[in-house]
């Protein structure tokens, strides 16, 4: 089960570098606030209909959340907006790569100190290693997407 778990974010992964890509490119034409919104729209009818066929929750839980766990929505909105913006700019790679290295400060953060019901995982030099390798990537992928089109304007 793992492994299957593994291959589907992969697969995810795929998918956001290939959504990132195409609606920074569409952000150009559309505007940046109305690509994503279209991308919510988008989203909102599709699962709209997989509830409708597939659904076995309870969509009026939504009312009884906390209305700190609301802000999810808020914050997953933000991350696409500024993957919008950031995509026609530095590229699809950095883009992504800084948004990975973002999920890893926070994510080492929230496992260290147990935040929102997660599991408590200490922080260890092997994820400090690991972050700091997600960070040297960064540098040199923006260094280079920023020589290609320093190159490609001379």
């Amino acid at each position: 089960m793992g492994l299957f778990m593994i291959i589907f974010t992969l697969i995810g992964g795929i998918t956001l570098s290939a959504q990132s890509s195409i609606n920074g490119t569409f952000s150009r034409k559309a505007g940046t606030i109305e690509t994503t919104l279209l991308t919510f729209l988008t989203g909102t009818m599709f699962l709209t209909i997989f509830i409708l066929f597939f659904g076995s929750g309870n969509i009026l839980a939504l009312l009884e959340a906390p209305k700190w766990q609301l802000s999810a929505a808020f914050l997953g909105t933000m991350y696409l907006l500024f993957t919008v913006i950031a995509v026609p700019r530095i590229g699809v790679i950095a883009t992504n790569i800084a948004g990975i290295a973002g999920q890893l400060v926070i994510g080492l953060i929230i496992d260290h100190f147990g935040w929102f019901n997660s599991l408590v995982i200490e922080l260890d030099i092997k994820r400090v290693f690991a972050l700091l390798f997600m960070v040297i990537s960064l540098y040199f992928i923006y260094k280079g997407n920023k020589r290609t089109s320093d190159d490609t304007v001379a």
